[in-house]
């Protein structure tokens, strides 16, 4: 009976001890588990890619010369003007088809400062499944997927800044007086291109090409990647 009554006794403490135990353990800190890249990074992180190639490639095509001197996407003449060309060049008149070029290039560089507000809106709207199928994707899968959000606005944004611009810069009268001139010629196929189409369509060629420049040189070069949200996210592209 003494046994029973003993035992009795220290069952209380037995709990009381156990309990104090416990409000121990959960006073340990339990080591936070770092956070797997999360939807919203992904979608950040191809976001603040697209900005870098508009920011840091697309500005140059704005200034003097963004076009005319760089060879990469500098505008030549479309196959039926090409033969306008080299006929005024072979009479002697190499300063007035050097001028002809000059305009469509000027014309451009005018245009392309409109872009940017149409790419921050086609960057802003991209969702998440844009985001992992570009991620994924070749080394232009961003620069496709711009292209197809904004060609359509680009065209119509850029077309009457180059028709204005054509005409600031005396285009229209100088092409006109080339295509005269060849025109002119004996036994020649006449020619009447449409140069603002023409212009609208190669600067456009010229905008995509600047921005997959960029977005190759982030994938494939560590050190383009210059945040830590660049890092991780194309570090994911690099283990696929």
């Amino acid at each position: 009976m003494k046994r029973i009554i003993m035992l009795l006794l220290f069952v209380p403490l037995i709990a009381t001890a156990q309990l104090g135990q416990l409000k121990n353990i959960s006073k340990i800190k339990v080591p936070k588990i770092p956070k797997l890249t999360t939807v919203p990074d992904i979608s950040a992180g191809l976001k603040e890619a697209l900005n870098n190639g508009i920011t840091k490639q697309v500005t140059k095509l704005t200034a003097e010369d963004g076009f005319y001197k760089n060879d990469f996407v500098k505008i030549l003449l479309p196959a039926e003007l090409q033969k306008v060309d080299r006929t005024l060049r072979s009479l002697g008149m190499s300063n007035l088809a050097d001028e002809g070029l000059k305009v469509l290039n000027r014309a451009a560089e005018d245009a392309v400062k409109e872009a940017t507000p149409i790419f921050v809106d086609a960057v802003k709207n991209m969702t998440f499944t844009d985001a992992k199928t570009i991620l994924m994707g070749n080394e232009n899968s961003a620069t496709t997927y711009l292209e197809a959000a904004t060609s359509t606005a680009l065209y119509d944004k850029f077309s009457p800044v180059i028709a204005t611009s054509l005409d600031k810069v005396n285009a229209d009268k100088i092409w006109e007086q080339m295509i005269n001139k060849y025109n002119s010629i004996p036994l020649v196929k006449k020619v009447s291109p449409d140069l603002k189409d023409y212009v609208t369509k190669e600067t456009m060629k010229g905008v995509f090409k600047m921005v997959a420049v960029e977005e190759k040189e982030i994938r494939v070069n560590l050190k383009a990647r210059t945040s830590s949200l660049l890092q991780s996210i194309f570090a994911m592209q690099d283990k696929k």
